[in-house]
């Protein structure tokens, strides 16, 4: 009884901050102005601009991510078979940009890579030539990767940190070269680390809206940028929830189709 009791402040916590604001997102995107159920707000992402928004946030999602894990997975074998303390350092440097606000990390992405910014005026000052990625799905992709690249990591070298290093002597007594062993021995061992962190990186991704609008200068719409105008620019508040909601979806189906390799318990299925 009193360890159910100490579950109460969260569930208080959780009823106030994401039960309540999800029954209103429901509400909203089930309903018009009048209050009358109506589907029209989930149809709403048919329109030729939503559907256009939507489909270049899965796509720049999916490059981010598959992005951040050919980055992430090397980088996590490589610091799981360093020293301790020198794996450890990496890895502090890895998150202490974390530490900082995420507005800020991508204000100083915007101040780097800008027209005339600090990268462009060093190739200038070198008669090297300039490039323009700024205001670019590039760029997205790039604010991508930087903020949410940890996030691969550090599940992924969790899992292979505790890989049992007998598991892999015993592949290589068997005859098993250096990719057999990573492609059929270590690669599978670590896949729910894999999966977490693809879960980790893809949803905020796909709902992100402040990296679209400082690196694309808001010319680059995707479907985060849709619903926060939806909702700050006071358009439609019914058709900003039905939205939500179709993201949600996405979402939902995203973790149900990884989760079918991961049993919950770090095991593969």
């Amino acid at each position: 009884m009193y360890k159910k009791s100490l579950s109460y402040p969260y569930l208080a916590w959780a009823a106030a901050f994401i039960i309540i604001p999800l029954l209103f997102i429901i509400y909203y995107g089930l309903t018009d102005k009048t209050g009358a159920f109506t589907l029209s707000n989930l149809a709403a992402v048919a329109t030729a601009e939503n559907s256009k928004a939507l489909f270049l946030s899965l796509g720049l999602s999916l490059l981010s991510t598959a992005v951040c894990l050919l980055l992430a997975y090397p980088l996590a074998l490589i610091l799981s078979g360093s020293k301790m303390g020198k794996s450890g350092f990496i890895i502090f440097l890895f998150i202490l940009p974390m530490w900082m606000n995420f507005l800020l990390r991508t204000l100083a992405w915007v101040v780097l890579l800008d027209t005339n910014g600090v990268l462009d005026t060093i190739l200038k000052a070198f008669g090297l030539p300039r490039f323009k990625i700024i205001n670019t799905p590039a760029a997205i992709v790039f604010g991508m990767v930087y903020d949410f690249l940890p996030f691969m990591i550090l599940p992924i070298y969790n899992v292979i940190s505790k890989i049992d290093v007998n598991v892999v002597n015993a592949a290589r007594d068997l005859g098993a070269n250096s990719f057999q062993t990573l492609y059929k021995v270590v690669f599978p061992l670590s896949l729910p680390g894999v999966i977490s962190g693809i879960t980790m990186v893809f949803v905020p991704s796909l709902t992100t809206f402040v990296i679209s609008t400082l690196l694309g200068g808001g010319k680059i719409l995707l479907i985060g940028n849709v619903i926060e105008q939806e909702f700050m620019k006071g358009t439609s508040w019914h058709i900003g929830s039905g939205l939500s909601l179709v993201l949600m979806l996405f979402i939902i189906v995203s973790m149900v189709l990884t989760s079918k390799y991961d049993d919950g318990e770090g095991n593969v299925l």
